[in-house]
């Protein structure tokens, strides 16, 4: 085991995943847990395993790949975890979210047996392991399991998930790390539709990524984006493979690139691992798994870390048919520096267009006014020269929008030609099925006259057996008079005798 621990690393390719060669005993297989890595540890707590949710608190050490169970005991200067015994300190729970928050790790939301109305935050002291509730302040979500957290700066940003009566929500609010007080984002344009189970990220220290999700019965495969200075929501348009709707995915950052691991519809798990680089908005498929690989789960966990100076990535747990309990790791491929991308929101864009019309309306009024010397004619041609590239611009986008249009149409063509094909045919099934209903009704009264006659053919056959039953008593009649006849005149014994 000592030399596969040292070797790990060097088998180990760029985008390619590897189970660790875990040494001694291992966690419970569980999904629906929370991670998270801090130096080269990886924290686990709570999960959800055959319906039962966990409580403990397991560390695995990515040097010497051991596993350990930690025992928390609760704070005392800390409000009462509910539940909580000389045994149990923190509360088994499920679909909640962690995050490292200086010597603590900052656990929110998700469930519990007993779930109160509003969010609850909890903390697991690094050092003391001791753990608490955090008292809060603030407008206090309503409580809530499946969201995202993510961390921005000193606060945490929290979207969507479903309350305790399964409402799905899409509101955003903010925890200040700080003051532990709770605040609501108040957002404009179009707001992603309600779901649970869905990843997110921070990019660039302004924008807050939101990938996929479900609802109670639709799968998303969507990208939002809300930018936190205007507090506008877009949905851009994003580059490269396209990937199928997923929930219960696991999602990491490291430099520009957002990699998403696992999740599923229901139906199969999502097999690849993806990297979405975030200044370029282009989705890769970086490698792909078989049908039931541990890493094509729902409910798995994804961290990064890094190991001897080298950047990781860290997955455990999950659900695909069999709980896991396995960790794997994946040496992401380094890429090239890009600017941070700003996304344009909607009223961004609609600002730039006022400005360049503005613009292109200055311009065009000093080209007809102003004719006082060679310099302004120089300064002139300058101006017309970018205006009339501009114009190239927006006659090559008037084309591409035309060519969408006339592709538009023909698949609205095709459309409407395969409705009247389908009219036609559901025309004449109706006529169909007037017909065998007519039928249907010509059999019913057919069989109800031979269900008389069979009534009739009965009463036939009773009175043909009382015919019988008549007929046979009077054979037998008959014979006792002839008997008695013979009897009384003697016979040819009574000759015979004489």
């Amino acid at each position: 085991m000592g030399t596969e621990i040292q070797n790990w690393r060097l088998e180990l390719d760029y985008d390619q995943w590897i189970a660790l060669p875990v040494s001694g005993p291992r966690p419970s297989a569980r999904y629906k847990h929370a991670a998270a890595v801090v130096g080269e540890k990886l924290y686990i707590v709570g999960g959800s395993r055959n319906g039962r949710y966990l409580s403990d608190f397991q560390v695995f050490d990515l040097n010497n790949l051991t596993w350990s169970s930690i025992k928390l005991n609760v704070d005392p200067n800390s409000k009462t975890v509910e539940n909580s015994t000389p045994e149990i300190a923190f509360p088994a729970i499920s679909s909640h979210n962690m995050i490292k928050w200086e010597n603590q790790l900052i656990i929110v939301g998700g469930q519990t047996k007993n779930i109160s109305d509003r969010v609850t935050v909890r903390f697991i002291n690094l050092e003391s392991h001791l753990c608490g509730v955090v008292e809060t302040t603030g407008n206090i979500p309503i409580a809530r399991s499946g969201q995202s957290v993510s961390l921005f700066g000193s606060k945490l940003i929290m979207f969507g998930g479903e309350d305790k009566s399964r409402r799905l929500l899409n509101d955003v609010h903010v925890l200040d790390l700080e003051t532990m007080s709770w605040s609501d984002l108040e957002t404009t344009q179009t707001t992603p539709a309600p779901r649970f189970d869905h990843t997110a990220a921070v990019h660039a220290g302004r924008y807050l990524l939101i990938f996929g999700g479900c609802s109670h019965s639709v799968f998303f495969g969507d990208l939002h984006v809300l930018d936190l200075e205007t507090m506008e929501w877009s949905q851009p348009e994003v580059q490269g493979e396209i990937v199928a709707p997923r929930a219960g995915h696991a999602g990491v950052t490291v430099d520009d690139n957002w990699y998403i691991v696992g999740g599923g519809d229901n139906r199969s798990g999502a097999q690849e691992t993806l990297a979405l680089n975030m200044s370029k908005l282009v989705i890769s498929i970086l490698t792909s798994v078989k049908g039931r690989d541990p890493l094509a789960s729902e409910g798995l966990s994804v961290s990064s870390s890094i190991i001897h100076g080298e950047k990781f990535l860290v997955a455990f747990g999950g659900y695909n048919g069999k709980y896991n309990n396995e960790v794997y790791v994946m040496r992401p491929k380094p890429n090239d520096s890009a600017h941070a991308k700003i996304f344009k929101s909607p009223a961004a864009a609609a600002a730039a267009a006022s400005v360049t019309a503005a613009y292109a309306l200055t311009t065009s009024e000093v080209a007809i006014t102003d004719t006082r010397g060679p310099n302004i004619e120089v300064d002139l041609s300058v101006e017309i020269s970018t205006v009339k590239e501009n114009k190239k611009l927006l006659e090559s986008s008037l084309s591409d929008i035309q060519a969408e249009n006339s592709a538009l149409q023909a698949k609205l063509d095709d459309t409407n030609s395969t409705h009247v094909e389908l009219s036609k045919e559901l025309q004449s099934v109706q006529g169909q099925l007037v017909a065998e209903r007519s039928r249907c009704a010509k059999l019913e009264a057919q069989i109800a006259e031979l269900q008389k006659m069979l009534v009739s053919l009965q009463s036939i056959e009773e009175e043909v057996q009382e015919i019988r039953r008549q007929k046979a008593e009077f054979d037998r009649d008959i014979e006792v008079a002839s008997a008695d006849q013979r009897q009384s005149s003697g016979g040819v014994w009574r000759w015979v005798a004489g």
